[in-house]
């Protein structure tokens, strides 16, 4: 038999969810302050963002290279990730029974750094000059300040990652992840 849903049924369900994203959003975007915060602070210990080129580990025998920019989005992605987790856990996703901080963590963790892994092509395309999504000049410059192709990499890769980070955290860091924990304590 079909269950008739009502339109209360729907908003309540879908309502939930979209509070949750919105929830989500919020800490994503105090997230952002926290991630761009670390990104200025090394950014200001490395010389500016016009040294943000610059290679710091090469690849012997391949044409590739580390920069300093992706170590800049590692780091600021780890600070902002444990601040994001904490915050999400505590408010976005309260409302479900809580597994262990770290067996939740680790989950998050690892759906952070898959969508930093796609931010990493994401920024290098923004950064790049050969690349076809390089951020033109004279609009975006190599300078600190609103019109830094540094910064405005950083934040629309983030903007990019967010919501498939948002979809696989909602279903499996806290409610797959919450679910199997439950089903362990009431066994």
């Amino acid at each position: 038999m079909f269950a008739l849903v009502t339109p209360a049924d729907m908003y309540s369900r879908y309502g939930h969810v979209l509070r949750q994203f919105v929830k989500f959003g919020l800490v994503g975007g105090a997230g952002v302050v926290v991630n761009m915060l670390v990104a200025i602070a090394m950014n200001k210990a490395n010389g500016g963002t016009v040294n943000a080129q610059r290679v710091i580990l090469s690849f012997p025998g391949t044409p590739y290279n580390l920069r300093y920019t992706t170590l800049v989005w590692i780091v600021a992605f780890l600070v902002a990730n444990v601040f994001n987790f904490q915050l999400n856990r505590s408010w976005t996703f309260r409302h479900t029974q809580k597994a262990p901080w770290l067996r939740e963590f680790w989950p998050f963790l690892a759906v952070g750094s898959a969508a930093a892994l796609a931010g990493i092509f994401i920024k290098i395309g923004f950064t790049n000059p050969t690349s076809p999504f390089y951020l033109p000049e004279p609009w975006f410059h190599e300078n600190a300040g609103l019109q830094s192709r540094e910064y405005w990499a950083q934040l629309l890769t983030i903007l990019i990652t967010m919501p498939l980070n948002f979809v696989v955290n909602k279903l499996w860091t806290f409610r797959h992840v919450r679910n199997k924990h439950a089903t362990t304590i009431d066994a």
